[in-house]
Formats: C-alpha cells, sequence, structure tokens
C-alpha cells in the first residue's frame, strides 16, 4: 500500500493540472529557528517510499522522513491537502 503522503506528491508532480509551484510543504527541521520549515514542493527532488528529498539554499539535498511533515498547501487558494493530526496547532 502507498503512503497517503506520497499518492498526493504524485498527484501534485504527475497529474497535468497541477503546478508544484502552487503547492508548498511544511515539516520539522532541527535546527532552524522554531524547528519548522516551509518549502514550495517545486524544490523537492525525489519522493521515495517513506521520506522526500529537496535542495536546501546551500545546495545541498535534505532528506526528510514522511513523519516530520506538517501539512501540504495549496498557496493560491488555501486549501489544505493534507494536516498531521499530531502537529494541527504548529502551523496557522
Amino acid at each position: 500500500m502507498t503512503h497517503p503522503l506520497k499518492n498526493i506528491f504524485n498527484k501534485i508532480f504527475w497529474d497535468k493540472r497541477e503546478n508544484p509551484r502552487d503547492y508548498s510543504v511544511t515539516f520539522i527541521h532541527r535546527g532552524v529557528p522554531g524547528d519548522i520549515k516551509r518549502i514550495s514542493v517545486s524544490s523537492i527532488e525525489k519522493v521515495g517510499a517513506s521520506w522526500f528529498t529537496y535542495s536546501s539554499e546551500e545546495d545541498e539535498s535534505t532528506v526528510i522522513p514522511f513523519h516530520r511533515i506538517i501539512e501540504i498547501k495549496n498557496i493560491k487558494s488555501k486549501e489544505v491537502l493534507w494536516r498531521s493530526r499530531k502537529m494541527q496547532t504548529a502551523v496557522s
């Protein structure tokens, strides 16, 4: 069975009606202020079975496991595609 987050990423990347630049992903990222980081889905390089990699400002690939994802959101329509039940109060 495919992880629900992988299905969401697949739809954003492979559905011709979608544009990855229209979406953000917010996740726990140790070491940044507040330990929470938000990036454009367009900066994601690869999606695995339970993780994704993205290119950071320093041109380094960073691996983020799905359990750290707080929210995936369409930034144009403000629609939240997915939000972690554990972290509902972490994102406004």
